[in-house]
């Protein structure tokens, strides 16, 4: 327990929660091993027993106490254990439950004796014995199904997305991933934003978004988001359309200035991706209308003609110029 609260670090950078998981795991195969060991016990008893001793009341009083104190100590250690959510904590008290339940059988037996029913304490130690085998069934198989790193259910991703898409600026959210590592839920996620939108931008709404997870859920830790700019969802299946790297187009660029121009300087270049499709912005500087005007070329002309050799690629949709003064449209 100790181990599995130390801060992440170069060897687990997740955090130590799996340490918990694992020792989870025997404490669930301890109960089953009890269950089973107490219902066995119990039938060999209830059927080679052949002289029944009549106990005095004393006896059903300190049997009572026992259950009673047991079960205290019980309830306190589950209280903690689900205040830290301490999946190790919790079984650990399932365990001292254990003996509260062999108090139940110790009395049920005194009961039974008293009243000439002898199989009373097989009864009830079998039907304890299932009840704490169902116990530790259920923290071996939770404890497994998170160290395989089991997504959550699809009604906590529900109200995630939810969440994500009541903050400003995110027209869509998918393939959320999700896994637990002890008492923290690991999650990734894309999120669509405008597509036009600055990369510093895309990236301040997608931490809007986990603030406001991690706001309305405490068990979140570590969040990744992928800001996509347009809906990749129908791309998961087939391979993305190869675009030309910024490189290219800056060369092909280059390429028409000098022989419109002769000169590609005085401009900054602002490209927007489509899995099909790029988009082209120019941001012109004054002195490029110097440049223009020693061509004897309008800036239409230079535009359509611009236009028109983009257009041949297959990969070209739009271009927009813009001056220093309001922008030059279509």
């Amino acid at each position: 327990l100790r181990i599995s609260h130390q801060e992440p670090d170069k060897n687990h950078p997740w955090g130590h929660g799996r340490f918990e998981t694992v020792g989870t795991v025997p404490l669930g195969v301890i109960l089953i091993a009890v269950g089973a060991t107490l219902a066995y016990e119990m039938l060999v008893r209830a059927f080679n027993t052949t002289e029944i001793v009549v106990p005095s009341w004393p006896a059903l009083v300190v049997a009572a106490l026992s259950v009673v104190s047991k079960e205290a100590i019980f309830r306190y250690s589950l209280k903690i254990g689900k205040e830290l959510k301490s999946d190790l904590l919790i079984a650990n008290a399932w365990h001292s439950r254990t003996d509260a339940l062999s108090s139940i059988i110790v009395f049920v037996a005194l009961i039974g004796a008293m009243l000439g029913v002898w199989w009373l304490d097989a009864l009830a130690a079998v039907l304890v014995a299932l009840f704490i085998g169902k116990i530790g069934w259920g923290l071996v198989t939770s404890s497994i199904t998170e160290l395989v790193d089991t997504a959550l259910p699809p009604e906590r991703v529900k109200e995630l997305r939810e969440t994500v898409l009541e903050v400003e600026g995110i027209l869509s959210a998918h393939d959320f991933k999700s896994r637990t590592m002890g008492n923290q839920v690991l999650l990734e996620m894309h999120l669509q934003v405008a597509p036009h939108l600055s990369a510093s931008e895309g990236h301040y709404v997608g931490d809007l978004a986990v603030y406001a997870l991690q706001n309305r859920f405490d068990d979140l830790s570590h969040i990744i988001f992928h800001i996509d700019t347009y809906d990749d969802q129908p791309f998961h299946d087939q391979p993305m359309p190869v675009m030309p790297s910024r490189k290219e187009i800056k060369v092909l660029i280059y390429q028409q200035m000098d022989q419109l121009i002769g000169s590609h300087e005085n401009f900054q270049l602002t490209l927007y991706y489509d899995p099909s499709y790029v988009d082209i912005e120019l941001k012109l500087q004054a002195e490029f209308m110097a440049e223009l005007d020693k061509a004897a070329l309008s800036l239409p002309a230079f535009r359509t003609q611009l236009e028109q050799e983009l257009g041949r690629t297959g990969w070209f949709r739009n271009l927009t110029i813009w001056l220093p003064e309001p922008q030059i449209r279509p």
